[in-house]
């Protein structure tokens, strides 16, 4: 089936812009005027975009769908200033939706910076204020560190003498008693206690995440939903979703595995179903946890935490697991991705990738996620080794507030180097680590391009050198992201021969002011050619 788009300013690469597009079988076969377009389309359907641009497809690099498609059936606890506040909205939460926390409740999302007066963590002795009969568990934002009833650790036979798991913590106090604080790889142990969805209701939450993601213009997504801490996902809900016709925009795996022989039963067998022959639903990388987060003060530095002295993160992946995963991922022809924030976490990561390269195959394209704190040799070095960075913009919107009290002025000026990297040539794709925060892809780009938080501080931007104008910052949601899965040749720009993929704006993301790209829309979101979103307004 043709299609013809006319009457649009149509984002081409830098520069460069048509008024029109012609769509064939999911596919873009032709740009250019409206004069031309129209004279191929025929009697072919027209959709008029009254003048509004029209971009590439946008590509989210890194999120954890299942768990955004849960946030919207949790209680929402991101706005809570008080330890009070969120025993409340549990409460509330428990009596309004008695079927949902039945036999335990888990959600994510509070944040104790952003509590009114007393910054410390929540603790068993708070959460049983909500419950004692069911486990609860309750995430920072982050996902790196967690909360939980006595409950849990009552069905874990959690005591004083139990020790913590490898790549993670038991917090206890004075006494040696559990906090019910666990850091890292116990976070994962611990969520195990709140019984998982049923497999509709997983497939519903997906339906649900998918659904507002094409709301925000969103037509790929790269998500770590099975094997990875914090997550909800397996493969079999995901793979019915695209093999019923459900799924509206396409998806990647970043798959989490705890060991070689699961690298490879997984390439034999799920890698290989048909279900991941097309453009829809691909088998992406091997996704890794090296450390933790800079507001849990978990992740890993080279120096210890200037506001917690004696702390140097979480090394939540010993440097020979993670030798011996890289490997085996590179024999099986996988890319690896590994989170990573904390200056050292970037580091040790650097040294495997560099080794298992220097070993075989340097097409592979491994790459860091997050990649927060860093100096300048840093940034030279992954430059120079081809490293992908999988880059969160509006991570900044928080950290700017907290990156010089944990890491000092100095490492601060070169850290979140969006600019830096890219003219170093390094590739970067752009993601939010959902449900970390919000799907909508304009504040992150608005982040990158101002270095401002949402109430327009500082005057100028953070570091403003690492700004990066609107053509760097969409490219790299659009073709940079496409680069980090190697679809670079099939998606992430308006070309012919390339995928369908666009998204119509609300405004001109080039000319309005750069603060207002936060508040843009998606009027129209296409995948292949099919109109998966439309506003009412348009």
């Amino acid at each position: 089936m043709r299609q013809a788009w006319i009457n649009g300013k149509i984002y081409l690469e830098r520069g460069s812009f048509c008024q029109a597009l012609l769509v064939e079988d999911g596919v873009i076969v032709k740009t250019g005027s409206d004069e031309e377009i129209g004279a191929l389309a025929g009697t072919s359907p027209v959709v008029d975009c009254r003048g509004k641009t029209l971009v590439p497809g946008l590509n989210d690099s890194h999120l954890h769908l299942s768990c955004f498609g849960a946030s919207l059936m949790e209680v929402d606890l991101t706005r809570a200033t008080s330890i009070d506040e969120i025993v409340s909205l549990c409460r509330d939460h428990m009596a309004r939706h008695p079927e949902r926390s039945r036999e335990g409740m888990r959600s994510m999302g509070w944040n104790q910076d952003l509590f009114e007066k007393d910054r410390r963590l929540p603790d068993r002795d708070d959460l049983d204020r909500i419950s004692t009969e069911i486990p609860i568990v309750l995430e920072r934002v982050c996902g790196h560190i967690c909360a939980t009833n006595s409950k849990v650790l009552e069905i874990l036979g959690i005591d004083e003498k139990t020790a913590s798991p490898e790549g993670g913590t038991i917090e206890r106090d004075r006494s040696g008693r559990p906090r019910g604080i666990f850091t890292e790889n116990a976070v994962a142990w611990v969520e195990g206690t709140v019984p998982p969805l049923p497999m509709e209701s997983r497939m519903e939450l997906f339906e649900k995440a998918m659904d507002y993601a094409a709301s925000c213009g969103l037509t790929s997504l790269q998500s770590n939903d099975v094997g990875a801490p914090n997550a909800c996902g397996d493969f079999i809900s995901i793979r019915r979703l695209y093999e019923e016709g459900r799924a509206k925009i396409r998806f990647r795996h970043q798959v989490t595995c705890q060991t070689a022989e699961e690298i490879e039963r997984l390439v034999a067998t799920e890698r290989s179903l048909p279900a991941y022959g097309g453009d829809m639903l691909t088998f992406g990388p091997l996704k890794l946890f090296k450390d933790g987060s800079l507001g849990a003060r978990t992740a890993l530095m080279r120096q210890a935490y200037r506001d917690d002295p004696g702390n140097f993160g979480v090394e939540a992946l010993s440097d020979s697991l993670q030798e011996t995963l890289c490997r085996k991922a590179a024999q099986c022809g996988l890319q690896v991705i590994t989170h990573v924030i904390g200056d050292r976490a970037i580091e040790k990561t650097l040294d495997i990738y560099e080794k298992i390269m220097q070993e075989g195959r340097k097409d592979l394209r491994h790459g860091l996620v997050h990649c927060q704190i860093t100096d300048w040799a840093l940034l030279e070095r992954i430059a120079r080794l081809g490293v992908v960075v999988f880059f969160q913009p509006i991570f900044l919107d928080y950290d700017m507030h907290i990156v010089e009290d944990r890491c000092g002025g100095e490492l601060a000026r070169t850290s979140y180097a969006f600019a830096s990297l890219d003219a170093l040539g390094a590739p970067i794709g752009y993601g939010t680590d959902a449900p970390v925060e919000d799907l909508n892809p304009f504040p992150n780009i608005c982040e990158a391009v101002t270095r401002q938080d949402r109430s327009g501080h500082p005057q100028g931007g953070f570091h403003p050198q690492e700004r990066v104008d609107v053509c760097t910052a969409l490219d790299a949601y659009t073709a940079g992201s496409a680069y980090c899965e190697f679809m670079e040749h099939r998606k992430g720009r308006i070309r012919e021969g390339y995928l369908a993929d666009f998204t119509l704006l609300s405004e001109d993301i080039f000319s309005i002011a750069p603060e207002r790209i936060r508040d843009i829309k998606a009027l129209m979101t296409v995948v292949g050619g099919r109109t998966v979103h439309r506003d009412a307004s348009f």
